[in-house]
């Protein structure tokens, strides 16, 4: 949904300030995520607590939540961003160590990743996937020629996301962490870095990630369980055969929307790390290709954000574009892998789509930034007029 408006001589009037396109995109997923939700939950929500409607009208809240919150985040300046980027890292290192501290996180399915705040969980490794991307694209814009000629420049950095990969291995957390990190990465590497430091670097963090890999039995049993998941398709391959299953049974245009047997009595998880089967199962080929479609409009409209931005001087709001593009493309990857069985299980949800509060009110909070950096671009093409060569406007 993107095409040109031309211009009229010495016209300013013609060009929106507002990408519908992607505000579309995202609204559709977030639909979609509705829907699916209710579908995948209800009978585990029946089993569980009585009440089929139990993980719906949570997620609608959730929903309520996450668009004021990305509404909130649209009209907050960039450049505020920018300078708060140091006090939101360390609050999110705050964060992340309390979570540690016994008797304040709380701990489920053997992992201890949120501060209970009532009715409502916070889950500081999520909030810190925004901050690192604001701080990184902080430090892009102070030490960029840093970057691009010295070792020290692009290692610093590092150094600050090795403590933070530290502290969310402590809950442990190694999806999360590895999406940190790779979008860290990636940011760095669009803002310069020499080739060599970037490879050398690349290959100690994949060392250091299959050493955590190998020394932690259960992720091990993961990888062997994906190499071969009918060979353990009663133990640590369970939810990538079930998984594949649902894949399987829904074809190219899926048994229909309810109609999943996975859900019901052998997916785990089903609304959570695997609602991309349940919509394999139930609306078939074409809706995960919808999907995969879906993420990829959104990741490129975010890189396209921030070319235009980091083109006409925005440095900052062009490397928050970059990050924001990368790591929520990175996470839909990770998600639809896993459930595919094309990556080794790991708990990371589907944005705007999956159950869970905290992934969904961040994954908006990134949208509402990554809008109002285009709007603010937009703003500066208009006000540059057809003078400066701008006569053709993406919408």
């Amino acid at each position: 949904m993107s095409f040109a408006l031309p211009l009229a001589p010495g016209s300013k009037a013609a060009q929106p300030l507002f990408d519908y396109g992607l505000m579309l995109c995202v609204s559709a997923l977030i639909g979609l995520g509705l829907v699916m939700v209710a579908s995948a939950s209800m009978p585990l929500a029946d089993r569980t607590f009585g009440d089929p409607l139990h993980y719906l009208g949570r997620h609608a809240l959730a929903i309520g939540l996450a668009v004021t919150g990305g509404y909130a985040a649209y009209w907050v300046p960039i450049r505020w961003w920018q300078q708060a980027r140091g006090a939101l890292f360390l609050c999110g290192l705050a964060l992340l160590v309390l979570v540690l501290i016994p008797g304040i996180g709380h701990t489920a399915n053997g992992a201890t990743r949120w501060i209970p705040l009532g009715p409502f969980k916070l889950q500081s490794s999520e909030l810190m996937k925004l901050f690192a991307i604001v701080y990184v694209s902080g430090y892009l814009v102070r030490h960029r020629e840093a970057v691009m000629t010295g070792l020290g420049g692009f290692v610093r950095p590092l150094l600050l996301m090795s403590l933070v990969a530290v502290l969310i291995m402590a809950q442990p957390d190694f999806g999360t962490m590895a999406v940190i990190l790779a979008t860290a990465l990636g940011l760095l590497f669009l803002g310069g870095v020499r080739a060599r430091y970037f490879l050398t670097v690349i290959v100690l963090v994949s060392l250091a990630f299959a050493a955590l890999v190998y020394l932690e039995p259960y992720r091990w049993q993961r990888v062997i369980a994906f190499l071969s998941p009918f060979d353990h398709a009663f133990d640590s391959g369970y939810q990538l055969t079930q998984s594949l299953i649902a894949f399987g049974r829904g074809e190219w245009l899926g048994v229909g929307l309810g109609n999943g047997i996975q859900k019901q009595f052998f997916l785990p998880e089903p609304h959570t790390d695997f609602i991309a089967a349940v919509i394999g199962e139930e609306l078939g080929l074409v809706g995960i290709l919808g999907l995969i479609a879906a993420f990829a409009f959104i990741t490129a409209r975010a890189f396209g954000v921030g070319a235009r931005a980091t083109a006409e001087g925005d440095i900052f709001g062009g490397f928050l574009a970059y990050g924001i593009g990368i790591s929520i493309g990175l996470q839909a990857f990770v998600n639809l892998g896993v459930s595919l069985g094309v990556l080794p299980t790991k708990g990371l949800t589907l944005p705007f789509v999956s159950y869970g509060s905290n992934s969904l009110i961040l994954a908006c909070v990134s949208i509402g930034i990554l809008l109002r950096i285009d709007r603010d671009w937009r703003r500066r093409a208009i006000a540059a007029g057809p003078q400066k060569g701008a006569r053709w406007v993406r919408v």
